[in-house]
């Protein structure tokens, strides 16, 4: 273990840098002088490896730096005051934003909702924290076999539930299949094998295939003059193909992208230049060729896929995209906020940025850069940490974890305003949902909708890169039928909150 380990994964570390996280380094080393791992390794390796993970998602030195440090205080010998003195207040917050969530071990709903009321309550602060901490939970489960069985089973269950769907949401799909996998491990060992096995078999029979089946585009692509680019496959991970394979009956043969072959190129024109070679040499699958370029998945992932017939009848999946989109694909919002040493933004001066932000939620805005790491926080962490303070009963502490499912780990739609902004939100969602997604005032007074210019009903379901225009009428007020038509808990929660203040409004005189 070296220093040299982390600031080698940093996007160009000046000197400061280095000195930097060097000085969290020896300070982290000394905190956690003499303590030990279950496994009986130091615990400092634990955060080294946190701190390696940041590195390696371009977090900065700021962020890896609080990775360094992220123990100290609860399970080393270091203070707040002196961790301010040493590294500053923006270090401190980030540490004991994730500090906090230590105090408080899960066990039981109602101690599992207290947590993450504290959690989402500094992440809505700063989405470091929650980067910080899927970095802490991924070497934990990564070592997860030291621990008891009892345990094992509920902190991986924790994380399948919870921590996967966040780090899925924020688009950093390289995390959340670890996640994903090693979580699967320990709460299904026996389906986990099962799929394990099912994946190597696959693999023996399809690689070869794939292998053969590169090299003649490689051959085509050169004959086209395409020649930067990179090739090679992707696996699809267990616990993605168990749940796959769970709503295709458990055949196999109906799964198409167990494998997939990927080509990263410099430009959107050569995605669909190379797409256009490969239908040219193969036979396209119809029903199976999707543009995720021109019409991006909700989490903002782009690419071309097509499935084609090869000469030897083998069926193949092809994902074409630039080298860009491959890197955001693989880590979602965390290459969106490389943090400079007094987290500022580091901007993104491709050409393609402004393009490209039409389709993602208001994660960042590109035109400006800030020092107030809320404004890049996505609107829904702020709507998370908003639903928390709602809790006042046992049964509402129930339903948080359920709400927490619905509404913000379910599949996502982005829809747009007329003015071309925006939302985000569960599949499923209707016009209402929408309407009080915008502002509870435009909830409130919505008298009717229009759907890509077309009047609709308000309990019209949207559908992916939907125009709605909501049409306000102050007379408009919700009724306990709007309760059905709702699909978010945060609509329901407006509409309830309305209906139980006006009460006495909509209760007819008795008759004399």
């Amino acid at each position: 273990m070296s220093v040299e380990e982390i600031t080698s994964l940093l996007d160009s570390p000046n000197q400061a840098d280095k000195d930097f996280i060097k000085k969290a380094y020896d300070f982290a080393l000394k905190a956690h002088e003499g303590q030990l791992r279950k496994s009986g390794e130091p615990y400092f390796i634990h955060v080294f490896e946190t701190a390696k993970i940041l590195a390696s998602f371009q977090m900065g030195a700021t962020t890896t730096v609080a990775g360094l440090l992220h123990d100290s205080i609860e399970d080393g010998v270091a203070t707040e005051e002196c961790i301010k003195k040493e590294f500053g207040d923006e270090v401190l917050f980030l540490v004991n934003g994730v500090t906090k969530l230590g105090k408080v071990k899960y066990s039981g709903v109602e101690r599992h909702v207290e947590s993450l009321r504290k959690f989402l309550v500094a992440v809505a602060q700063d989405i470091r924290v929650l980067i910080i901490k899927l970095a802490d939970r991924l070497h934990n489960m990564r070592t997860l076999e030291y621990v008891r069985p009892d345990k094992q089973k509920r902190i991986a269950l924790e994380t399948l539930e919870i921590y996967a769907p966040l780090a899925d949401r924020l688009s950093i799909r390289k995390l959340s299949r670890e996640l994903e996998d090693l979580s699967f491990k320990y709460i299904h060992p026996i389906e986990y094998e099962k799929i394990k096995d099912l994946l190597k078999n696959t693999a023996e029979k399809t690689l070869p295939e794939f292998e053969s089946f590169i090299n003649s585009i490689k051959k085509e692509l050169a004959k086209e003059n395409v020649l930067h680019f990179k090739t090679d496959y992707r696996q699809k991970g267990i616990y993605s193909l168990y749940k796959k394979l769970k709503r295709v009956g458990n055949d196999i043969n109906n799964i198409y992208d167990i494998f997939a072959i990927r080509i990263n190129v410099e430009t959107v024109t050569d995605c669909y230049k190379v797409l256009g070679v490969i239908h040219g040499m193969t036979r396209p699958i119809p029903g199976k060729i999707k543009d995720y370029i021109a019409f991006p998945k909700p989490n903002g992932y782009r690419s071309l896929h097509t499935t084609v017939l090869t000469k030897d009848g083998a069926t193949i999946e092809v994902q074409i995209r630039t080298f860009e989109m491959h890197h955001d694909s693989e880590y979602g919002i965390a290459s969106h906020i490389l943090y400079k040493e007094k987290g500022s933004i580091k901007q993104k001066d491709d050409s393609e940025a402004n393009w490209f932000k039409q389709f993602l939620p208001k994660i960042l805005d590109f035109s400006k850069t800030t020092q107030n790491p809320t404004e890049i926080t996505p609107k829904w962490i702020n709507e998370l940490a908003e639903s928390q303070k709602h809790i006042k009963t046992d049964e509402d502490k129930d339903g948080f974890i359920e709400n927490l499912k619905t509404d913000f780990f379910n599949d996502r739609i982005f829809v747009l305003t007329p003015k071309g902004d925006v939302v985000d939100l569960p599949v499923g969602s209707c016009v209402l949902d929408f309407a009080f997604a915008i502002h509870s005032d435009v909830g409130i007074h919505t008298n009717g909708a229009k759907i890509n210019g077309k009047m609709v009903s308000l309990d019209k379901e949207l559908k992916n890169s939907d125009i709605i225009e909501i049409i306000i009428k102050e007379s408009s007020k919700p009724t306990t039928k709007w309760l059905e038509m709702a699909k978010t808990h945060m609509a329901k929660r407006h509409i309830h909150n309305y209906l139980e203040k006006n009460k006495h409004k909509n209760q007819i005189p008795k008759q004399k």
